[in-house]
C-alpha cells in the first residue's frame, strides 16, 4: 500500500487546513491510520490516530479540541481537519498505516506504523 498526504500549506493564526491521505495499492479499512507531524530540528511527534473502524480516535494533548481525523474506508482515505491553529503546529504532516496485527499497542507510537506517506507542509504564520 502507498500513501499520499496533501493539503499543507500556509495559513495565519487562527485558521483552519485540511490534510488528506489517499491509500492506494490496497484497501487500508482494516488498518489503524495516524497523523505525525515534525518541526524543524525536532523529532517526529504523534498527532492522532484512527483504529480501522472509526470508533476510537486518539490525539495529542496539544492538538485536543482543534483537530479531528475522520476517516472514509469506502473512499480509502484519511483526513486531518486542522481548526484554530498555532504557530506552534508549523511542520511537515506525515500519514502512516499500520498494516500488521498484533496484540496490544500504543497507536500514539511511530514504531507501530510500518507505511508512511511523504508529507505534506504545514506553515502558520503568527
Amino acid at each position: 500500500v502507498q500513501l499520499q498526504a496533501s493539503g499543507g500549506g500556509l495559513v495565519q493564526a487562527g485558521g483552519s487546513l485540511r490534510l488528506s491521505c489517499a491509500a492506494s495499492g490496497r484497501t487500508v479499512s482494516t488498518y489503524t491510520l495516524g497523523w505525525f507531524r515534525q518541526a524543524p530540528g525536532k523529532e517526529r511527534e504523534f498527532v492522532a490516530a484512527i483504529n480501522w473502524s472509526g470508533s476510537i480516535a486518539k490525539y495529542a494533548d496539544s492538538v485536543t479540541g482543534r483537530l479531528t481525523i475522520p476517516r472514509d474506508n469506502g473512499k480509502n482515505t484519511l483526513t486531518l481537519q486542522m481548526n484554530s491553529l498555532k504557530p506552534e503546529d508549523t511542520a511537515v504532516y506525515y500519514c502512516a498505516a499500520r498494516t500488521f496485527y498484533s496484540g496490544t499497542y500504543d497507536s500514539r507510537s511511530a514504531a507501530e506504523y510500518d507505511v508512511w506517506g511523504q508529507g505534506t507542509q504545514v506553515t502558520v504564520s503568527s
